[in-house]
């Protein structure tokens, strides 16, 4: 018998350097062990088709049917003017819908002779619309004989597992090579500890990795399924278990604010009341500044819930203390707007050794990468002296050169931007480590947070202040209804006519961006073979045609950060009517007089984005309005999306079907920002009972042994997670 290859067996000694290839290139699988842990989408049974009736649209299926009719063509084509060009055109079926397959030219001799009708396969193909029909088109396919021996013991009765494949590489085709390598997971090492397995009644991982690849039963597939969901689980709740405990150990400076110091000052100058979700989460903080080991606490609210003004009333507690704060933002912008809004609510207290100043107050700098030099040595000079209490700035703060006197709290705005190394970093320039707030303005269902920021505390804002009014969403079908799309650059003049102001939000900036990029499509582009809408021609085309006579200005990315300022403070102050920009704005821009958003290609973005950028209208005493303007079909998954954002204001429930919608991989890998999701099974939504025991197993048994000496098996599977993550992050740089 051949030696059964190692887990650690590269795939390309075991396949081939083609096959292996493909694999690392397309599906990211490198080892032998990472192809048994590849698992199956789905499975078919022998008697079962798919329903052929539920195609998504521009996506890579793999159905199990029935050929019910095949027809050869020819026709006159440039290629062939004399009539000779042949299509083959097969009708499959499966009980539930019928779909066409199309072959062409040379192509169509061996399906010609090999799918007759009666004849069942696997076939795999991208999902497109010709004639308002649904087909594939030259889609690969696998013959279903129960003719030889293996074939009868494979496919008789057994379940048929169906694999994410890629356009490279068929379900079949994995299928295959998982059959050479599934000897190798006898060889698997089992970290769930045994008390732990044997008590929750789960199968062994060999035992699981088996019945997973070549299931009998539905109750195999069930039964490995939770066990491979409980490894997902645990690994991942232990490395966050263990970060929790080795950040317990460290000491830290408690901070308490004095009862006559700033933050009383600043409390006593506010023009309206906290609400009372924010003087809630307001004490959970300062509870957490005036403990000896290092606040982590993630913040997270609907947009214009008050975050800023929270994390404010932070910053302002640990000055009181003598220590200083740093706030991170995503963007210049961002950090330029939120150094705006801080010293406007603080006034004279952020005058510090001013003439003017208040006696308490303290001053406030910003640091970006883009600041002139003297700026900039001014700067740095406050905060090596600690002059400066607080500092609002970009990933330029994490530069070495940047010196505190003595850091006691760090704030992060919008997480997912940031890498737990660069929060490292920060944390990192304290004398002794910094309390520590994360804001997100994205909320996030209760089990992501304990999955992505399963270190951190959570605080809940879902109050909105008073004085915030409702926005009405509606999607505007721009292909099926085009007056639609008239009626809303109407109701824009409307709203300009009465004073207020619009954003006209565009996924790309125009004048492309090198043609590298330009070539790469998404699925979704090549079937539309359009290119997403750009800032520059719709600015052009609105000053001209609908919007004409307004006040049109742009905003994006690749101006200069002085030239953005500019834009945003003139905007800000009534001095256009209309902007037309990229995602920028999509986080922390505040123009109460706003009251429209529309969105262009807005099937183009992700849902939590979608509800981001709505969130800047509404912001005064007006009603808002948000239009998401798309030419998807109404069938597609991308209008039904559109339609669940119009739906509802309530950033939870999007993120829930944010979640259903896309793979948890995604969500995860952008949460983490810098490090890539390892659930392949787990489900971050509808898994929430197994996050949380998994949760508990880990918290006891990292309180009972850190450093897992008993538990070696779960060392190396913890390993292979972080170093996974940490090669990622210096990928990614």
């Amino acid at each position: 018998m051949d030696a059964v290859p190692a887990l650690d067996e590269p795939l390309k000694k075991v396949l081939g350097p083609a096959t292996a290839k493909v694999m690392a290139e397309h599906l990211g699988l490198h080892t032998v062990g990472d192809l048994l842990h590849h698992y199956p989408r789905r499975y078919e049974e022998r008697g079962q088709l798919t329903h052929l009736a539920d195609l998504p649209m521009d996506e890579h299926v793999t159905v199990v049917a029935q050929v019910a009719d095949a027809r050869l063509h020819t026709f006159a084509s440039s290629r062939a003017p004399r009539g000779k060009g042949q299509r083959l055109e097969v009708t499959i079926t499966d009980g539930s819908g019928r779909l066409q397959l199309v072959f062409f030219g040379a192509g169509v001799h061996k399906p010609h002779k090999e799918l007759l009708p009666g004849t069942r396969a696997m076939f795999a193909g991208k999902v497109s619309v010709f004639n308002r029909r649904l087909q594939l088109a030259h889609p690969a396919y696998e013959l279903l004989r129960a003719d030889s021996e293996e074939a009868v013991e494979s496919w008789a009765g057994a379940l048929i597992p169906l694999y994410p494949a890629t356009a490279k590489l068929e379900s079949w085709k994995i299928g295959k090579a998982i059959q050479t390598v599934l000897p190798s997971a006898q060889e698997a090492a089992d970290p769930l500890p045994e008390t732990l397995r044997e008590g929750r009644g789960l199968l062994p991982l060999s035992e699981a990795l088996l019945k997973i690849h070549r299931p009998h039963t539905k109750a195999d597939v069930e039964q490995a399924r939770a066990r491979l969901k409980w490894d997902e689980a645990f690994v991942l709740q232990v490395a966050l278990a263990r970060r929790r405990h080795a950040d317990a150990q460290l000491p830290a400076v408690p901070r308490r604010p004095r009862p006559d110091g700033i933050l009383a000052a600043f409390d006593d100058r506010l023009p309206f009341t906290l609400t009372e979700g924010q003087r809630k989460v307001s004490e959970e903080i300062f509870a957490d500044l005036a403990t000896d080991h290092p606040m982590h606490r993630l913040l997270q609210g609907e947009v214009g819930s008050g975050k800023t003004l929270v994390a404010l009333r932070a910053m302002l507690a640990v000055v009181d203390a003598g220590g200083q704060a740093a706030m991170l933002a995503p963007t210049e912008v961002l950090a330029q707007q939120h150094h705006r809004s801080v010293t406007e609510m603080m006034g004279e207290l952020a005058e510090g050794g001013m003439l003017g100043g208040a006696e308490n107050a303290t001053k406030v700098v910003l640091l970006t990468g883009s600041m002139g030099a003297a700026a900039r040595r001014q700067a740095l000079l406050d905060l090596a002296t600690g002059e400066a209490g607080i500092v609002i700035g970009t990933h330029a703060l994490i530069e070495d050169k940047v010196q505190f006197h003595d850091l006691g709290l760090v704030v992060v705005d919008e997480q997912h931007r940031f890498g737990v190394e660069q929060r490292d970093a920060l944390r990192g320039k304290g004398k002794q480590p910094p309390h520590l707030l994360v804001m997100t303005a994205t909320p996030i269902p209760r089990t992501v947070a304990m999955t992505v920021f399963g270190d951190l505390e959570t605080s809940v804002l879902d109050q909105l202040p008073a004085g915030r009014s409702p926005i009405a969403s509606h999607v505007v079908p721009a292909a099926d209804k085009p007056h639609f799309l008239a009626r809303a650059w109407e109701r824009v003049r409307e709203e300009a006519g009465k004073g207020h102001q619009a954003y006209v939000v565009c996924p790309r900036i125009g004048d492309e961006e090198d043609g590298a990029k330009a070539k790469k499509r998404s699925p979704e582009d090549e079937a539309e073979k359009r290119p997403p809408l750009a800032v520059l021609d719709i600015a052009e085309q609105l000053a001209r045609g609908p919007l004409a006579g307004l006040r049109v200005e742009v905003l994006h990315g690749r101006m200069q950060p002085d030239d953005k300022d500019a834009v945003m403070r003139g905007f800000a102050a009534g001095e256009a009517d209309v902007l037309v920009a990229t995602t920028v704005i999509e986080v922390g821009v505040n123009v109460p007089n706003a009251t429209v958003m529309v969105i262009m290609d807005a099937d183009r973005f992700g849902v939590s984005q979608l509800h981001q950028l709505r969130g800047r209208v509404g912001r005064g005493s007006a009603p808002g309005l948000c239009l998401l303007v798309t030419e998807m079909p109404e069938a597609s998954g991308a209008r039904q999306r559109l339609n669940a954002v119009a739906s509802t204001l309530d950033g939870f429930e999007l993120s829930r079907i944010d979640l259903e919608q896309r793979r948890e991989g995604d969500v995860l890998g952008q949460a983490q920002s810098g490090t890539r999701s390892s659930l392949r099974m787990l489900a971050v939504i509808d898994d929430e009972e197994v996050i949380a025991e998994a949760r508990e197993e880990a918290t006891r048994i990292v309180a009972a042994d850190p450093d897992l000496e008993r538990l070696p098996a779960l060392r190396t599977a913890l390993d292979a997670l972080l170093d996974e993550e940490r090669e990622q992050y210096l990928e990614k740089g």
